[in-house]
């Protein structure tokens, strides 16, 4: 059975090129040319994947994204937007939206990026059900501990509030403790892309981690900037 991607987008022709772009992939497409259609059809499609226009009439995407994660809806979000503007892209991440692509686009790296998003979902998915009958695994870093198979973490005591993309990351990078780990690896093992992507998404991600675990974000104690590299995630000196 094809998997269902909903594509959410006013202007008919890119909804004509990307439904045609990934039918010729295997999946089957379902479309909405504004949010409030957007929500109704996630409703009663339930679909995999959805591709979000960031600027569409009444609704924008960002309000569609927040009413989706408010409704505890957490099927994967590709935004498009036409904009430049480094805001609306860092606000559609810190919303709940997975990954981000800037118009034109083309419509074959779409397909790559849907097909990323997807096998991290699978990869997720089989993980949990594995989970269950492993025993409770705890990385301890500081006062920082995850539980990579009950998908939680804590800081201090206290439960962290994350996106999924965001305790992607930070499994990752407590499992890879000591390790200087660079923004292409990063992007490869939690985004799973197989092409060049913008390392920009995983700054954006650091930084809400950063500011989740750390007293000064300025002054970084457990996720280090390795300058000219990546990151490092490390046992604080405290």
């Amino acid at each position: 059975m094809s998997q269902k991607i909903l594509v959410v987008d006013d202007e008919l022709s890119i909804l004509t090129l990307l439904q045609f772009n990934l039918e010729q992939a295997g999946y089957e497409v379902v479309t909405a040319e504004n949010g409030a259609e957007a929500l109704e059809v996630v409703t009663a499609e339930n679909p995999k994947c959805i591709i979000l226009d960031l600027m569409l009439p009444e609704m924008d995407g960002l309000e569609v994204c927040k009413e989706l994660r408010q409704r505890h809806i957490h099927t994967p979000v590709l935004m498009l937007t036409a904009k430049d503007d480094e805001f609306d892209k860092v606000l559609g991440l810190e919303l709940g939206a997975d990954d981000y692509m800037t118009k034109p686009f083309s419509p074959r790296e779409v397909v790559a990026r849907v097909k990323a998003i997807l096998r991290r979902v699978k990869q997720l998915e089989e993980s949990k059900t594995a989970s269950e009958m492993q025993e409770e695994e705890k990385i301890q870093v500081g006062q920082l501990a995850v539980y990579p198979n009950n998908y939680e973490a804590f800081f201090q005591g206290k439960i962290m509030e994350v996106t999924p993309k965001e305790f992607e990351l930070l499994v990752y990078l407590v499992r890879h403790k000591g390790r200087v780990l660079t923004r292409e690896q990063l992007l490869s093992a939690v985004w799973d892309y197989d092409f060049v992507g913008d390392t920009r998404i995983v700054d954006v991600h650091v930084s809400h981690l950063r500011e989740k675990i750390e007293q000064n974000t300025r002054k970084p104690e457990y996720i280090k900037t390795i300058r000219g590299l990546g990151y490092k995630l490390e046992e604080p000196s405290i």
